[in-house]
């Protein structure tokens, strides 16, 4: 295993052109890295990990059900996108072959920049559904209208006041969260979850509105 932590098996598993795959992987840098992506698929969306980043394309792992050649985009931030195709899978990883080569280092570097930077926000799942929230006065169907791991947009009925600490119920009140109401305008505002949400529950919005 070499300093950045990336081992000759990862090397391997990374995805190749057909033809030449071998000297590609020998000339491209693969890096380890651990952060979140939004992956968009055809029917569905979800935040998988991304494991390793090159010049050519990506492993990722998710506990989804994947086909080899579907097309993917993936966010790495709001502003930062590629797009590719699965080139493989095994066991819960998936190797993505970008459509365009980037430049994994000045990737990385920009994505560093704007993590560091005020007002940023983690990537958030366009997630319309309605959910539970309990109140003091009792249990209330409130509509989500996106989702992150730190928190969530809502609709609700009647105005909340920012600071209001409540329960969030999801999937039926299997995924429950302590939440605080950030801000509040009318009926629309934003929840914090005192516990950020696993990123395993929220791999795929169809099996979230399940």
């Amino acid at each position: 295993m070499d300093k950045r932590g990336t081992s000759d098996r990862d090397h391997q598993d990374l995805p190749g052109p057909a033809d030449g795959g071998g000297e590609r992987r020998k000339q491209d840098r693969y890096r380890t890295v651990c952060r979140v992506a939004r992956v968009t698929r055809a029917h569905d969306v979800g935040l998988w990990r991304v494991r390793n980043l090159s010049d050519a394309g990506a492993m990722l792992s998710a506990d989804v059900a994947v086909r080899v050649g579907e097309r993917v985009e993936i966010a790495l931030s709001e502003t930062i996108r590629v797009a590719g195709m699965i080139a493989w899978g095994k066991q819960g990883r998936y190797g993505v072959a970008f459509d365009t080569s980037i430049d994994a280092a000045a990737m990385l570097k920009r994505l560093g920049d704007e993590q560091r930077a005020e007002g940023y926000r983690a990537l958030r799942l366009p997630f319309e559904c309605e959910a539970l929230v309990v109140l003091a006065e009792g249990t209330r169907p409130i509509d989500l209208v996106d989702l992150s791991q730190q928190g969530a947009g809502y609709s609700y009925a009647a105005a909340l006041e920012p600071g209001t600490e409540l329960e969030l119920l999801l999937k039926g009140g299997t995924l429950q969260r302590r939440a605080i109401v950030r801000w509040s305008r009318g009926a629309r505002g934003g929840l914090w979850f005192t516990i950020p949400l696993d990123r395993a529950d929220l791999e795929s919005v169809l099996h979230l509105r399940r």
